[in-house]
């Protein structure tokens, strides 16, 4: 790594947490080059679908909560 880079990477580092994602999403964003349409007509055909599952009940949603304990569980181990 460069000089700069790593005295760069340093200084980030030393940021709180929320500045750091904020400077993470700033630089990402500059790397993106090409706009897929497609991918923003796949997302709301996407989001139409579920948002009529909801509403018809073939899906039932689950809390956020419950989400990530079950993926503790299975991450660790501990069925």
């Amino acid at each position: 790594m460069d000089k700069t880079v790593d005295l760069l990477l340093k200084e980030a580092l030393q940021l709180p947490n929320s500045e750091r994602a904020q400077l993470i999403e700033e630089l990402l964003t500059t790397l993106e080059t090409e706009k897929d349409d497609n991918v923003d007509e796949a997302w709301a055909r996407e989001v139409e679908k579920r948002a009529a599952e909801l509403s018809s009940g073939t899906v039932v949603p689950i809390i956020w909560d419950e989400v990530k304990e079950k993926a503790f569980r299975l991450v660790h181990g501990k069925a």
